[in-house]
């Protein structure tokens, strides 16, 4: 409030006057078709067009460079306001990168030359960089510089992709997919240790946050990055014993600081809960990879829908039902509806990960099902605040 012209602000029509909330809007609708979408390919009930690169290939893509990086992108630039006290991206600027983010989601879908979709989606993310790159430095916030460094690999996990779908090489697209997944469980592993203890703490009214193991976080950061590079690189996809226990340190970490931040009032706050549920699906996913390893699993699949479904869009979902509370002026009280949402999406991903190799179409469509309506209780509930004006009158 205290870093940008009041009056231009105020000029801006809502929609664009920060950046969560075109991203958080947008990300969240298509979150909310394009699962049932691809289940309804994935099952044979959509038997009409084919994106570009096939069914496949755009549901790897899309949720991940499509649906987590548009909420990425809303979170850290309107975040970076606050952490650089320098102006975030707004009117026209951010019109036009949302722009760039909407045609390669349309143009994929609609079979666009890969050429034409790689320009449009490497220069959204490169865009997203640049401006929390300026932000930062400006503001020589260098402990945020692990940020840029995480979005700069994505910009590269994504090009493999781009380059392995224009090749028909299906390994090298799964490899920079997968590279993609664990620099995002990075980033959570960064925001994560910084606001759940912070919110925890607010939220309950606790007279202080957990304070933060440093060698814990950093340990957490390199071994994340570690596991990305290895899936970039191609020795992940193959089982491994030295895989499958830096798979288990990474799962005992997260679950370590779970247990330092846990407080039994969380459950009483929906808002909180949400937030701890989607971070111990981590520790999920990352015992799951390593059993995988070890060989006391049959497919590493559901343990990679534990960080894809469970972790990651957990944790989006929780994010954006509190940020887009704070950053429009309302109390922090969950709207009528949403801790429905929070239950059917666990709900949803339990059903993933855990029934759908038993029960494959059951599994599945209970899945999609509870989390189509998870994100649409979010759409009803939290659009009309993203459209419209702060409601205590200040801008942003």
């Amino acid at each position: 409030m205290h870093v940008i012209d009041r009056r231009k602000a105020l000029s801006i029509p809502p929609l664009w006057r920060l950046a969560f909330r075109p991203f958080f809007l947008v990300g969240c609708l298509f979150a909310m078709f394009a699962i049932p979408l691809w289940v309804a390919a994935w099952t044979g009930l959509w038997p009409g067009f084919q994106p570009t690169g096939g069914w496949l290939s755009w549901h790897r893509h899309e949720m991940l460079f499509g649906f987590a990086m548009a909420i990425v992108a809303g979170f850290l630039l309107t975040a970076g306001q606050t952490w650089t006290g320098q102006p975030g991206v707004s009117g026209n600027s951010l019109a036009a990168l949302a722009g760039l983010w909407l045609a390669a989601r349309l143009g994929w879908l609609m079979g666009a030359p890969i050429g034409l979709l790689a320009a449009a989606d490497l220069l959204f993310l490169l865009g997203v960089t640049g401006l929390m790159a300026r932000m930062l430095w400006r503001a020589r916030q260098t402990r945020n510089y692990p940020i840029i460094v995480v979005l700069t690999l994505m910009i590269g996990a994504d090009a493999v992709v781009l380059c392995a779908i224009a090749w028909g090489d299906d390994g090298l697209q799964r490899q920079g997919v997968l590279a993609g997944l664990w620099l995002v469980a990075a980033l959570m592993a960064i925001i994560g240790g910084r606001v759940i203890p912070f919110f925890t703490q607010r939220g309950l009214g606790r007279t202080e946050a957990v304070k933060p193991w440093l060698w814990l976080d950093v340990a957490l950061l390199i071994a994340t990055g570690l596991v990305a590079m290895l899936y970039a690189t191609g020795p992940a996809l193959q089982r491994d014993w030295l895989l499958g226990a830096l798979f288990f340190a990474i799962a005992a970490g997260h679950l370590l600081r779970l247990a330092r931040w846990y407080d039994a009032g969380i459950w009483r706050v929906p808002l909180l809960w949400s937030l701890h549920l989607a971070m111990l699906w981590l520790v999920v996913a990352a015992t799951g990879l390593g059993l995988w390893n070890v060989g006391l699993l049959d497919s590493s699949s559901p343990a990679l829908h534990a960080l894809s479904v469970g972790s990651m869009s957990g944790l989006i979902l929780a994010m954006i039902a509190r940020v887009t509370l704070g950053h429009t002026g309302r109390p922090l009280q969950l709207p009528t509806g949403m801790v429905g949402a929070f239950v059917l999406f666990n709900l949803g991903a339990a059903s993933r990960v855990f029934l759908s190799g038993l029960w494959p179409l059951t599994g599945l469509w209970l899945a999609a099902i509870c989390w189509t309506l998870a994100f649409a209780l979010y759409a009803w509930r939290y659009a009309p605040m993203l459209l419209t004006a702060r409601v205590d009158g200040h801008p942003g």
